[in-house]
């Protein structure tokens, strides 16, 4: 294990919206590089059928929307290396019709979540000269048609990835990866919502804005996740990471 590539052996990681997708294809990478894990999700049960796949891991059931919920499930672990700010939802609507409702829902999920669970573990991951991998989306570097709030979103989470970098150089290490379109849970539960009709064209066209020719997989995440955690990365900080397919280059 030692002379693995990328090896996390020894390591403690914390993996938000674990319990499926890009979440659980990232569990089972850092547990594969040696890590022990805290799989994180809303769905207990999501959660335990992750971290029962996995070695050396434990499930807690979090809200990432609410900061006591973050305190409780996490009042048991003692130590940190890893977080991998990862939960999020989705939304479509330009900003004529999105609600306020809803635009405060997106904004709380994605963006409130990495605050509150970054804010909850800090002094672990301080204690640890740890790693912090927030999941951003290209939504937050370029616009995409009918997503004024999911970019907004995304939006915020780049730059408070770039913030934290700037404010613990040398205690932390902070990235994003802004991932492309990727064939999750995430984006099926958007095409039932929206395109139930149309489902094989509209997923067509979501694979031809990828010039690479296919949707990404959960797996092509956590594999730069693993990197990103890794002592090969020890000069990655502060750095947004594009894996989409060729997608923000075209």
């Amino acid at each position: 294990m030692k002379d693995m590539p990328y090896n996390l052996a020894g390591k403690t990681a914390l993996v938000t919206g674990g319990g499926s997708g890009i979440g659980a294809a990232t569990c089972k990478e850092l547990a594969r590089a040696g890590a022990a894990l805290v799989v994180a999700d809303i769905n207990r049960e999501a959660a335990q059928r992750v971290a029962g796949t996995l070695e050396r891991a434990t499930a807690v059931q979090l809200d990432v929307t609410d900061i006591e919920s973050i305190r409780n499930a996490c009042v048991a672990i003692s130590s940190l290396d890893i977080l991998v700010n990862n939960a999020g939802i989705g939304h479509v609507g330009t900003v004529a019709n999105v609600s306020p409702e809803d635009f405060d829902r997106v904004m709380k999920v994605n963006v409130y979540s990495v605050y509150n669970v970054t804010q909850v573990l800090l002094p672990l991951l301080l204690a640890s000269h740890g790693s912090i991998v927030n999941i951003a989306s290209v939504a937050g570097l370029v616009g995409i048609p009918m997503r004024f709030a999911y970019c907004a979103s995304k939006g915020a989470v780049v730059a408070m990835t770039r913030q934290l970098a700037v404010d613990y150089p040398q205690q932390l290490r902070v990235n994003a990866i802004a991932p492309g379109t990727v064939q999750t849970p995430f984006v099926e539960g958007y095409l039932e919502k929206y395109h139930a009709h149309e489902k094989d064209a509209v997923r067509e066209r979501l694979v031809a804005r990828q010039p690479i020719g296919r949707l990404g997989t959960p797996e092509d995440i956590a594999s730069l996740v693993r990197y990103l955690c890794s002592n090969e990365a020890s000069f990655v900080t502060g750095s947004v990471m594009t894996i989409d397919g060729g997608w923000t280059a075209a």
